[in-house]
């Protein structure tokens, strides 16, 4: 008989736009067999917010001490989860993880936030990975959302998992502590008790509507402060939608990059399918991994990080 698993909806950051989403995506995972729980963030709205700060972070504390939740489901990104961290006891969660009593964190965005926080202060590892509205655009058909939420249920249930996708980057074989995110957040935690001291890592990025003048500029923020110089590889996904400035004169992310790649000797693949776009891998941040490029094609192993068999 297959077990029955269960998901929590909690919302840390922005309100929901669209209730319907939320519906639409407990009703997938009902059809695959999940039970789904919701948080009374995940109905809230205060300013920009989904509630006040004592509500959100009661609720992402409420499915952290949940033995019997699975997947602890973050619906959406925006802003707020900054607002969250000097409120959380992330080493008692990664102890509760470590027993099996606490539940996968999954999200993106600014979720990023929160794993960054939980790798560097207690070593434990979520996940960045889909959102409701993908398990909602899944269950209507969309295919590039069916590739996204596949590739969660695969990798959540699963030991290892690996991916593979077109780049044009040389050939490359590295091993490494796998983690990043959204760029934004990532260079927002630099600096603080909240950033990892990841040496030997693959470090994965992605952004959303920030011009390639501000991608270079927060890319080499990271090389200023030596993050990048200690990184075995540089994985970059989608940054779309990019927009065009007034200035660019034809500047774009492949400038940006080459700027990144002339003072920074560490090895860049690009094409990563992850970031805010339709199809978006599940990425265990503080994972173990292994990529490997050979002659334009691209695989990302991953190992060594908690699951639900």
């Amino acid at each position: 008989m297959t077990r029955v698993r269960s998901v929590g909806f909690f919302a840390p950051s922005g309100y929901v736009t669209a209730p319907d989403i939320i519906d639409r995506a407990a009703a997938y995972f009902a059809q695959r067999n999940w039970q789904v729980r919701r948080t009374e963030s995940v109905g809230s709205r205060d300013g920009r917010f989904a509630g006040p700060d004592a509500l959100r972070r009661a609720d992402l504390l409420r499915v952290a001490n949940d033995e019997t939740l699975d997947v602890a489901l973050c619906v959406r990104g925006g802003y707020g989860m900054t607002r969250l961290l000097e409120g959380i006891d992330f080493a008692a969660i990664a102890a509760r993880a470590r027993r099996g009593a606490a539940p996968l964190f999954v999200g993106y965005s600014d979720f990023t936030a929160f794993h960054l926080a939980y790798l560097a202060r207690a070593g434990g590892i979520g996940f960045q990975g889909p959102g409701a509205a993908d398990f909602a655009r899944a269950g209507a058909g969309d295919a590039d959302a069916q590739f996204t939420v596949e590739r969660f249920f695969a990798t959540v249930s699963g030991a290892r998992t690996e991916l593979e996708f077109p780049t044009p980057a040389a050939d490359l074989d590295v091993r490494g502590r796998l983690w990043g995110g959204n760029l934004t957040m990532v260079c927002n935690l630099l600096g603080t008790p909240y950033f990892p001291s990841v040496r030997g890592g693959i470090l994965f990025l992605e952004d959303v509507n920030e011009a390639a003048y501000r991608i270079e500029r927060m890319l080499l923020q990271l090389h200023h402060a030596g993050v990048l110089q200690r990184q075995k590889a540089i994985l970059l996904g989608d940054f779309s939608p990019l927009p065009v400035m007034p200035n660019d004169n034809g500047y774009d992310l492949d400038g940006a990059i080459a700027a990144l790649r002339a003072r920074c000797a560490t090895p860049i693949v690009r094409g990563l399918p992850f970031g805010h776009g339709a199809r978006r891998a599940t990425l265990p941040v503080g994972g173990r991994a292994r990529c490997i490029v050979r002659s334009g094609v691209a695989r990302l192993e991953c190992s060594h990080y908690p699951h639900r068999p």
